[in-house]
């Protein structure tokens, strides 16, 4: 199944600064999707509120500790709502902890990532997460209109 080349990638980021440097790996990793940013969990959830079908991301890209709401109770409230549950939602943080990958997986992460401190290690993540995730991985149809 082909990449949706207009389907928008979910980011959800408070630091500024991975912020940057995800874009930037993103872009180097030659993502043509637009991405669709959230400061926070609570933001996050907002977003995907807003899109309906084929307007909903392909793809959520989801820090784990941010403030407002963590990246667990953003995990929980997308599979909790069936029109955002079978989208991919993989963790990308800096926790190495076991407690915290065990939990993800638990409510249901399909991936987690642990985000490398070089950046060239960084941008290789990011583009083999984009090259399985958007062109290997078959991704369900999007949901239909509720």
């Amino acid at each position: 199944m082909p990449n949706r080349t207009d389907a928008p990638l979910l980011l959800v980021e408070d630091n500024p600064d991975d912020l940057a440097l995800s874009l930037r790996a993103f872009r180097l990793a030659g993502l043509v999707n637009p991405i669709v940013v959230a400061r926070d969990g609570i933001d996050a959830l907002e977003q995907l509120a807003m899109h309906r079908g084929p307007d909903l991301p392909v793809l959520v890209v989801l820090d784990l500790k941010m403030p407002r709401l963590d990246g667990i109770g953003v995990l929980k409230a997308i599979r909790a709502d069936p029109r955002t549950c079978l989208i991919p939602v993989l963790i990308l943080t800096s926790s190495v902890l076991s407690d915290d990958i065990r939990a993800c997986y638990g409510v249901g992460a399909n991936s987690y990532l642990v985000k490398p401190i070089d950046f060239a290690e960084f941008a290789s993540t990011v583009a083999l997460m984009t090259q399985y995730w958007l062109h290997c991985n078959a991704l369900p149809p999007p949901a239909e209109l509720v």
